[in-house]
């Protein structure tokens, strides 16, 4: 882990931090400077024409930042000013290849199997090692704003935030109109500790507040001028209603079903062959909807379509036509029509849009290798040089240096315009709830403000999912999206199910640390998966062990988030990484006797009957590593359910004593029905279970389902 010490520029800023943080009186809301010059530094053991740095500070944009040779040719730096924070980052070689960074001490794994270095940038008044009882405070590290994330409603309640060093203070209480509130640490990373309080105020009313913190014998007053909680002009964090209760069915168009095979490309492929980069299966609107049925009986509301617009791939991401479905996936007219179709059957429908990228056959990009730099659409990219080459190492940057799709350049007011207008002429043609958001973490985010402000204007519950494959953090604090694929669920799935690296206890506290990364009501609507279109199967994973894919699939359906199927992956179909994963829906084993897709269709039925699954807070009540059982609780007003898991291969009793709250009162009294098997369980103060190895219950108190 690089951690920045470096240069005169840093022994400059250092004393200058070091001299405000002397002078900075404990009463201060305001904190000192938070930008500081990192140099990134490169020593290559071989001759190279250029050396860039591409990370989470610059959207991965190797072409950001490029460093400089010094004069013996092999030494390659450049100063970034970044803000105290942790950064993932890579170096780019003559443009093409990409190496974490051998001085770098520590790397992190980026959930795809890639190794990223990692660079900690802590603030001066971090050299000391933190004590809640030193009575040395690192105000650097003091934050809160009256504003969402720190200040969020939800459900009755209004929780304030304080950010400060962990392990530093003692005790936080938040102290507002003359009542304190203690504050508890809700979640924790290198740099940072957030801590909590709650509100019970329903309304809203304005609220004048402080903090008071205990470092040792030293008691800080935070907010001498009181922080102001305006309820008028307070906007609140609201993510789509309709989310939490959903189950996704994601679809990737030319693997479902073929259909129609007057529409098929001249080298359509067997269904039943091994794909490859370029294998055209010829799936279809029209096979869509000869299986619309088999959609409905599994029980989810919610159809996520892989791209479907004109394109020259089979996937689908270089779009080179926006506003035309592909003629090898049907007509405008056609998708139109299944959509509201689907709207009939309570199922919503959520495209996926690329905004960062094109084809090469788009018509701006067409206009520009016509005309060169007397192109009006000159602007709509990023070009080095003219005239265009479309070959290995472009001269215009491309996402991941992929010839074949050009970058946008979104900041450019017409190229803006045009990409947020396809919100508005989607959402004619099609009942469109949703929108996913193709590698949007490498987007600009004032683009993602302007297209939140679009789409929330035209339906304030169409819903808006990124893909983020680590924290998402960065664009869920209300100005930008509503929800990422969760990834870092399926991450730590995949270490405790399906490489058995993890203990219950990790597993469990890693489940806590993701929900507790967002906002409540941001954490109820993140987008659940085991297996995705970039992803090898989670079955494959497990090394075709159904029972722990059914384990975890257990917990994708119980726990906090809604669900994600990837197509086939209810029929126990396999696949290894791109484009093995994609192979053509398995229609065969979609039989009555087909045991993962009866296991599929209980666990959503239950998901679907209980309030408390779709969006109760969660409490793990028990994680023993030696038995590797793991119980947790989910509770919402007076639903209540319990989910109980043994991942060991040996039968295991477990003892689940029942929360004290009033979500289990009506249990305590009847009892449980355990879901998967129908049993009726008895209980007073607590339950016992007979666990057979590698299995699950489901605990529902009968008042608890919904109707």
């Amino acid at each position: 882990m690089a951690v920045l010490r470096n240069g005169k520029s840093w022994s400059l800023l250092k004393f200058l931090l070091c001299f405000l943080a002397l002078v900075w009186p404990v009463t201060a809301q305001e904190t000192p400077p938070v930008v500081a010059p990192y140099i990134f530094i490169f020593k290559a053991d071989k001759p190279l024409k250029s050396v860039a740095v591409a990370g989470t500070f610059n959207g991965w944009n190797k072409n950001a930042n490029t460093l400089k040779a010094d004069a013996d040719g092999r030494t390659w730096r450049l100063t970034v000013p970044l803000s105290y924070g942790k950064y993932l980052y890579k170096f780019v070689l003559d443009d093409a290849e990409w190496i974490v960074d051998p001085a770098a001490k520590n790397q992190e794994d980026d959930g795809e199997g890639h190794r990223n270095s990692v660079l900690l940038i802590a603030p001066p008044d971090y050299e000391i090692p933190a004590s809640p009882n030193d009575g040395k405070t690192a105000y650097s590290a003091l934050l809160h704003e009256s504003r969402v994330p720190f200040l969020n409603y939800d459900r009755g309640k209004l929780i304030v935030s304080l950010r400060a060093r962990p392990s530093d203070l003692r005790q936080i209480t938040l102290v507002a109109q003359g009542r304190r509130y203690a504050m508890n640490q809700v979640k924790s990373d290198d740099l940072y500790a957030v801590y909590q309080a709650e509100i019970a105020t329903n309304p809203l009313h304005d609220l004048a507040y402080h903090f008071e913190l205990q470092d040792g014998p030293k008691k800080i007053l935070w907010g001498a001028k009181p922080f102001q909680f305006i309820a008028k002009s307070f906007k609140p964090y609201h993510v789509p209603s309709w989310v939490e209760k959903t189950v996704f069915y994601q679809i990737f168009p030319d693997r479902f079903a073929n259909g129609d095979k007057t529409n098929d490309p001249q080298n359509v492929q067997a269904w039943d062959s091994a794909p490859n980069g370029f294998s055209r299966f010829g799936g279809d609107i029209a096979g869509v909807r000869q299986h619309l049925a088999y959609i409905k009986d599994l029980g989810v509301s919610s159809v996520y379509f892989n791209p479907v617009f004109k394109s020259p791939s089979n996937h689908r991401y270089d779009a080179a036509d926006y506003k035309t479905i592909d003629p090898e996936f049907g007509t405008n007219a056609e998708f139109s029509t299944l959509t509201k179709d689907l709207k009939q059957q309570n199922i919503r429908t959520v495209m996926d849009f690329v905004f960062n990228h094109t084809a090469t056959t788009f018509s701006a990009f067409m206009d520009i290798r016509q005309k060169g730099e007397n192109s009006t659409f000159k602007d709509w990219y990023f070009i080095k040089s003219y005239p265009l080459r479309i070959e290995q190492n472009p001269n215009y940057v491309a996402w991941n240096n992929y010839r074949a799709m050009p970058k946008l350049n979104l900041m450019n007011p017409a190229t803006r315009d045009y990409m947020l207008d396809l919100v508005n002429y989607w959402k004619g043609q099609v009942p469109l709830a949703g929108l996913r958001l193709d590698v949007a973490n490498e987007v600009d985010r004032r683009f993602w403000r302007a297209l939140r402000e679009r789409v929330k204007s035209l339906d304030s519950q169409m819903w808006i999912v990124g893909e983020v494959w680590g924290d998402g953090s960065p664009w869920l604090g209300g100005d930008q999206w509503d929800s990422v694929m969760n990834y870092q669920f399926r991450e730590a799935c995949v270490g405790f199910f399906a490489d058995g690296k993890t203990t219950p206890s990790q597993f469990t506290q890693r489940l806590m640390q993701i929900h507790r990364s967002y906002l409540p009501q941001v954490s109820r609507n993140m987008m659940n998966l085991l297996s995705s279109h970039d992803t090898p199967r989670f079955l494959t994973l497990c090394e075709n062990d159904t029972k722990l894919h059914q384990l975890a699939a257990t917990v994708q359906f119980t726990w906090v988030g809604a669900p994600s199927i990837y197509y086939g992956e209810e029929l126990g179909m396999q696949g290894g990484g791109d484009p093995d994963n994609r192979r053509g829906m398995q229609w065969e084993k979609a039989t009555p006797d087909n045991s993962m897709l009866r296991y599929y269709k209980q666990l959503i039925a239950i998901r679907n009957s209980s309030r408390a699954l779709q969006a109760g807070e969660p409490a793990i009540l028990r994680a023993d590593d030696k038995t590797q059982t793991i119980v947790y609780a989910r509770t919402l007003e007076s639903d209540a359910a319990i989910v109980a898991l043994n991942r060991s291969n040996a039968p295991q009793t477990v003892e689940i004593v029942l929360p004290a709250s009033a979500a289990f009162k009506t249990a305590r009294k009847n009892g449980f029905i355990e879901a998967l098997s129908q049993k009726i369980i008895k209980s007073e103060d607590k339950v016992t279970l007979q666990l057979a190895p590698l299995s699950a219950a489901i605990l529902l108190p009968s008042h608890s389902l919904a109707p």
